[in-house]
Parts: structure tokens; C-alpha cells; sequence
């Protein structure tokens, strides 16, 4: 990939979306992209090399079985990321906490996304003040990237 090229980013549904509009996904997290590979990390990333990302939107049941398979935690999470470039939201879990923090599932998801972009390109949010960094990198673009799609 040349400095220039970013990953494709491809949306997958599986089963019901809740509602989740994956054209709009997938324009927000178009829009979010350059922002995710410009905001540094103190960890390596891949994203910029990846030629695509590809965005699985899937139940907690499913989401609970990827938790536990691959890191033996048998819950549901919001969005899990593998750096190969797969990245997995719970529209579950969209739906119940975007109903939650006031702005619907659609915006919730995008920042499951945006999430799931940082950690691609080198951002963590194991250690508290890392977490706390990202979660004010992602609630930046986030509000960026909303703001792009609702005018």
C-alpha cells in the first residue's frame, strides 16, 4: 500500500441490525478513517497497512462466542478488533447503550468502529491512562465525523 491508500472498509450483517443503517456505517467510518490513521500511538499499528477492514455487525450471542473462544471470556462486549483487520460490533450492545447515553444506535456503533480503528492503528485501553487517551481520541472524531453525516 502506498502512503497515500487507506484500507477499504467493508460492512457484513449477520442476522438482525437493529436498525443500524450499514451504508451509514460504512460512510462514517470512511469519514473517520484518515483521523484514525492520524492520531498517534505509542503502540505499532497496522492499520495503514491493511488493504481492507472488514466490519461484522453480530448478535452478543455471536459476539459472547468470539469473547470466549478467542480471549476465554464467555460475555458479550461492544466491538472486538483483530489485527488482521476484522473487527466485530454487537448491535446488541449498540442498541442497548446508545438508548443508554441519549444518541441511538447508529451513532453507538460508529464509535464501536472508530474503537475498533484506533486499535487497528496501535491504540490500547488495557492500562487506565491509555484508555483514558483513546477514549478522548475516539469521542473526538466521533463528534467530527457525526457532525460531517448530519449536515
Amino acid at each position: 500500500m502506498t502512503a497515500d491508500s487507506k484500507p477499504e472498509l467493508l460492512i457484513f450483517e449477520h442476522g438482525d441490525s437493529k436498525g443500524i443503517c450499514s451504508r451509514r456505517l460504512l460512510e462514517g467510518g470512511r469519514l473517520a478513517l484518515p483521523s484514525c490513521l492520524q492520531a498517534v500511538a505509542v503502540h505499532p499499528g497496522v492499520l495503514a497497512d491493511l488493504a481492507e477492514v472488514e466490519v461484522n455487525l453480530v448478535s452478543d450471542e455471536v459476539i459472547a462466542g468470539v469473547h470466549d473462544q478467542f480471549m476465554g471470556d464467555a460475555t458479550a462486549t461492544d466491538v472486538i478488533t483483530f489485527h488482521h483487520g476484522e473487527i466485530f460490533i454487537s448491535v446488541d450492545t449498540a442498541e442497548r447503550e446508545g438508548g443508554r447515553f441519549g444518541h441511538g444506535i447508529q451513532k453507538e456503533a460508529l464509535l464501536y468502529l472508530i474503537h475498533g480503528l484506533l486499535h487497528l492503528n496501535g491504540h490500547e485501553d488495557k492500562d487506565p491512562d491509555e484508555r483514558e487517551a483513546m477514549k478522548k481520541i475516539q469521542e473526538g472524531i466521533l463528534e467530527l465525523v457525526w457532525g460531517e453525516m448530519s449536515s
